[in-house]
């Protein structure tokens, strides 16, 4: 009888259960790290973990464990074991040697999913670099083939090993990916000047990986972004205009999932990508409201938020997928919430009449005097859309108008001659 030919890659995912980190955590680490496996289309046949006080420097875990899981693998067949936390060059070294398989951690897990799921030509770049910034130390354990030296007297070149070469072309690699890097991350900061010159109210939605974030923009603009139920569905960042219930036009802009333990090279290769969050004008923190663990997946969020420097733009918290939550459910307190299903008419309304009460305290309030002879400055009030009130004043032959208006819009200076009084805060009636 002809052997069964594997359709997908089969894995044993191995955890180190610190006696010192909050065992809710270590546990929501080791679920993600699953997902992370499903998401990249590995079936997982067992997960070993083991209680320590602290990682194991040579091993991970301690070498006895480590002979277990070889054995196990052996048994299960499996074609990789991946490893919880970044492995050292040491370690990879190390483990190489016991396992007849694949080794991987969860970064290089990571990676890999990010690799086949950027779009945009800015994603695949910052891939390819934190891919290289994460192989670089770790040449020498990669295998035989890139610590072989060459084939003898005469076939090294000028005293140069095969590890070197590799070494300096990675080097090479990554000087040309960070300057395409910043050429394109100066085009996309001309755009959000742009944006800002011409005073665009610009949104963006952050949140914890798989909270519904693509889901809420594709329901509420026609943007038409890939929706999964998988880890990382969306890379690339995707703005599309949104039209808010006065009439008024926004950006709303998604961005990449958050999830704990991000591999610092993706951090960093990704900081760029969500250097527009500092550029918002109002935070849509979208939280799975159906998820067990949504107290730490807000925490996390908050914890970039606060790294990125943008805890100090207002927020929305919106407590997603409504539809659901079960009866009684604890969700934790903000400042400004709303609970919603991103696929309830309903409640698509109701989040933007939230949106469009933060968009519209955000412009301050002015007084005009318009003469009537003047009626180019109504007109382009009207053209601009701003809200505005006016009243003849049969006397003095103008208008008085009140008017709301960012004092960063173009418009401002426009209407400046013409202010009554000093600008009036928004919390004033009109």
């Amino acid at each position: 009888m002809s052997e069964m030919i594997k359709t997908q890659e089969t894995a044993i995912l191995v955890g180190c259960l610190l006696d010192n980190r909050d065992v809710e955590r270590m546990r929501l680490s080791m679920e993600e790290l699953h997902e992370l496996a499903d998401t990249a289309g590995v079936e997982v046949l067992d997960v070993i973990t083991q209680n320590r006080d602290r990682v194991d420097s040579a091993w991970y875990l301690g070498s006895g464990k480590i002979e277990e899981i070889a054995h196990r693998a052996q048994e299960l067949d499996v074609d990789v074991i991946i490893f919880n936390d970044e492995l050292s060059p040491s370690q990879t070294r190390n483990l190489d040697r016991v396992f007849d398989c694949k080794v991987i951690d969860r970064t290089q897990l990571i990676l890999d999913i990010f690799a086949g799921r950027a779009q945009s030509r800015e994603g695949k770049i910052q891939v390819e670099l934190a891919q290289y910034n994460y192989l670089l130390p770790r040449l020498a354990g990669q295998g035989k083939q890139l610590s072989r030296l060459g084939g003898g007297i005469g076939t090294r070149g000028p005293g140069e090993t095969k590890l070197e070469s590799d070494r300096r072309h990675i080097r090479k690699r990554i000087s040309e990916l960070k300057q395409q890097l910043a050429d394109t991350v100066r085009t996309r900061q001309l755009h959000r000047e742009r944006r800002k010159k011409n005073s665009v109210f610009q949104i963006a939605l952050v949140g914890y990986t798989n909270a519904g974030k693509s889901t809420l923009l594709n329901q509420l603009t026609t943007a038409e972004t890939l929706q999964e139920d998988k880890l990382f569905a969306t890379l690339d960042p995707t703005t599309r205009q949104l039209q808010l219930p006065n009439g008024m036009e926004v950006l709303l802009t998604d961005t990449v999932g958050f999830i704990q333990d991000l591999p610092t090279t993706l951090v960093a290769a990704f900081r760029s990508t969500l250097e527009g969050v500092k550029e918002a004008d109002l935070i849509l923190h979208v939280v799975d409201s159906s998820h067990p663990d949504l107290e730490i997946h807000m925490e996390v969020v908050n914890r970039i938020l606060k790294e990125l420097k943008a805890e100090q733009i207002p927020e929305l918290v919106v407590f997603n997928k409504a539809d659901l939550v079960r009866e009684g459910t604890y969700l934790p307190p903000a400042e400004e919430s709303i609970l919603v299903s991103a696929l309830r008419k309903e409640d698509q309304r109701r989040l933007l009449e939230r949106i469009e009460s933060f968009v519209m305290a955000s412009f301050d309030q002015f007084t005009l005097k318009i003469p009537v002879e003047r009626g180019d400055i109504l007109s382009l009030l009207h053209r601009e859309g701003v809200e505005m009130e006016q009243q003849f004043e049969e006397e003095e032959e103008s208008y008085r108008v009140k008017v709301r208006v960012n004092r960063d819009h173009p418009i401002y200076g426009r209407i400046a001659p013409f202010l009554l009084d000093p600008p009036e805060t928004v919390e004033e009636s009109w």
